[in-house]
This record gives structure tokens, sequence and C-alpha cells, in this order.
């Protein structure tokens, strides 16, 4: 395979012509890696199985394993998840950022994306490349770090071209990012849990638990 291009962004001045070329790759099945307000991640358009399952190859994920993927707003995301009252809340308190919900996945939900228990990961990034191509795009994107299964996540471009360059199809770099995942909370139940600590404020979350 190819080398993946290259394609270097300023978040604070995004080029339309730069995105639109991400979203033709993503539109033709393609897999990018892509900046998140966390660290790097692969994408892909969640319509594509074919994609998603090549996602999983590159990083030599367990299929067993669900991943999330980026919403547009709220309503993008009850499209996808079943959300209650108290979910909705914390939903719209917290996001956008660094965080991953976990909740009821819908029908709509791609069943590959599913966890054990039916459920789905969420995120809605504060991060202006992730969100433009979401509408671009006109679907969720995957989201899941850019790296292999089980070792370092990739927060410098270097790297990410180093490891990554020959496997996905474009690399939209925008500098280095920080150096921790999204903090993923369940809200399955009637009290938030924390699954995984990131990036983001918990004590809310510690409170609640």
């Amino acid at each position: 395979m190819a080398r993946a291009q290259v394609l270097h962004l300023d978040p604070d001045h995004l080029r339309g012509r730069l995105l639109e070329r991400a979203v033709e790759v993503l539109r033709a099945g393609g897999v990018i890696a892509y900046p998140t307000d966390t660290i790097y991640g692969l994408g892909c358009d969640i319509t594509s199985k074919k994609a998603i399952e090549r996602v999983r190859h590159i990083k030599g994920r367990d299929a067993k394993k669900p991943m999330s993927f980026v919403c547009a707003d709220l309503t993008n995301v009850s499209h996808y998840a079943q959300v209650s009252n108290y979910a909705y809340r914390i939903l719209k308190r917290f996001l956008p950022g660094p965080y991953t919900f976990v909740l009821p996945a819908t029908r709509e939900a791609p069943r590959i994306l599913q966890g054990r228990q039916q459920t789905v990961g969420l995120r809605i990034p504060d991060h202006p490349v992730p969100m433009e191509l979401v509408r671009l795009l006109g679907n969720p994107i995957l989201s899941t770090s850019a790296n292999r299964s089980g070792q370092e996540v990739i927060t410098r471009p270097q790297d990410l071209e180093a490891d990554l360059g020959g496997e996905v199809d474009l690399i939209l770099e925008c500098g280095e990012l920080p150096v921790l995942g999204s903090s993923v909370i369940s809200l399955v139940g009637d009290r938030p849990q924390i699954l995984r600590e990131g990036l983001g404020d918990l004590s809310y979350f510690r409170e609640d638990g």
C-alpha cells in the first residue's frame, strides 16, 4: 500500500478544500488519522463495515471490543443511543469535551460497533476538525485511538506518520496533542460509572457514583 497523504491543518483557520479531501476518502470507504481534543484517532464512515474491519486490522484489535464514534450534536446522539433524562442533563453539561459516554444502543446503531450489552460509546470532541468532518460527511465517524492495540497512544505527528503512514489513506496533522485519551463514562444505569480515567474533570462523576 502507498504511503498516506499528509495534510497539515491549522485548527484556528481550517481550509475547506483540505477537509473536503478527507471527506472524499471517508465516502470512498477509506481510513484516516485525525486530531481530537485528546489524542489522534483512526476514523472511517460508520456506515462502512469494510472500513471498520480495516481499522480493527490496523490496530490488531479484538473484534469483541467495541469502538466509539463521533456524533455531530445531542440530536445525533439520540439517533444512535437511548438517552434518559438524567443522561441528557449530563451530556448537555459535559459535551463537547474530552469524554466518551456509553449508552444503550438504538436500532440505528451499527451492530458491529456495539458492546456485548448492546451499548455504544459516543463522543462530541471539543475540536473543530472531527466536528467539521462529521458535518460535511453527514454521518458519524469512528473514534478509536491511532495506535496498535497494547501500545502507547500517538500524540506526535511524526510518530503517526512513521507508525501508520503505510496503513491509512490520509493523515490530518494538527501538531502535538495531549498525552491522555478521553475519560469513558457509562450512563447505562441510573448513576454514572467511570470506566476509564483520562482527560476531563471527573469530580462530578465521583461524587455521584
